[in-house]
């Protein structure tokens, strides 16, 4: 083994190692000290009031806007370093699904810290799980079950409009655009249950996943509206999108249909979500008379990202 090798081992077993003797006596007589990885996790977080027991957040939590101003960040969700999340001391850390690589979560796993990775089904009932699964490790059920009745309750109200619209919109949600090459959303993601929510419908759902398709199937596909995420490195501007040859011949690119989004308030199934679907289908159906929902504590510092 190279010496660099090592001393990087040496020094992540001396973290593991203090982490295990903080993390029995001392925990339970203080509050938690939380890194929470995941967008929708740390919303969850503040909705039920425990930020201040946060003490580091991933890449992916920008909202509200305050958590990038007071929370260090440990590293992108599917990029983590064991060592950079154990380094502040946690007491618990709170993860999404798909948090990697699964070398540093094992690594997490095994330092005798309360690790939990949270169900993350992009669904209505998948959100209210995701809800409570974060407020019972927290030791809050109660909170939880007031939040997520709360979410679903608006919920309940966009989707009685939402899911009696016809004819329906078919909707073309794009990941990238990059280099003219289309990564789109097929079944089973968090993009295709949006549309779904929004009242529209998946026009390219014959696969699963993301995935990039021709030139030939996008045309096949004709959507009438293009969806995106708001900037990014690899989102060109609106115009060089609706002129790209995939996508400009299409009923949405003859009629300039492009919406754009934030990513996490868009894809993140947090509690923002009954209002992230109404802001989604009001854009999709501007002529469409649909309810308001209330302004909640976890929608005030803004909507569409914040």
């Amino acid at each position: 083994m190279r010496p660099k090798h090592k001393a990087r081992r040496a020094a992540l077993a001396g973290i593991l190692l203090a982490a295990t003797l903080t993390s029995g006596a001392d925990r339970a007589a203080a509050a938690e000290r939380i890194v929470s990885l995941g967008g929708s996790i740390t919303e969850i977080l503040y909705a039920l009031g425990r930020e201040g027991e946060i003490v580091a957040v991933d890449t992916t939590s920008q909202y509200p806007p305050a958590v990038t101003e007071t929370h260090p960040d440990v590293g992108y969700l599917r990029a983590l370093s064991a060592e950079g999340v154990l380094s502040v001391g946690p007491t618990l850390i709170l993860a999404e699904a798909d948090a990697g690589p699964q070398e540093a979560v094992a690594l997490l796993e095994q330092a005798s810290i309360a690790f939990r990775r949270a169900p993350d089904e992009p669904s209505a009932e998948g959100l209210g799980d995701k809800i409570l699964f974060v407020a019972r490790a927290v030791g809050d059920e109660a909170a939880g079950t007031g939040l997520r009745e709360t979410v679903e309750a608006d919920l309940e109200t966009i989707l009685g409009a939402t899911g009696a619209i016809e004819p329906r919109a078919r909707v073309l949600f794009v990941l990238s655009a990059a280099g003219g090459r289309i990564m789109a959303s097929g079944a089973n993601t968090a993009a295709a249950s949006m549309i779904e929510l929004a009242g529209a419908e998946n026009a390219v759902g014959g696969f699963e996943g993301y995935k990039q398709i021709n030139d030939e199937a996008v045309l096949a596909a004709a959507p009438d509206v293009i969806v995106m995420m708001a900037g990014g490195p690899h989102m060109p501007a609106n115009e060089e999108v609706l002129s790209l040859p995939a996508l400009a011949d299409t009923p949405a690119g003859r009629a300039r249909r492009l919406v754009t989004m934030d990513g996490l308030y868009l894809l993140g199934f947090g509690p923002r979500t009954a209002h992230a679907v109404r802001d989604l289908a009001h854009a999709i159906y501007p002529d469409l008379g649909l309810p308001d929902l209330p302004e909640r504590p976890w929608t005030a510092a803004g909507g569409n990202g914040g």
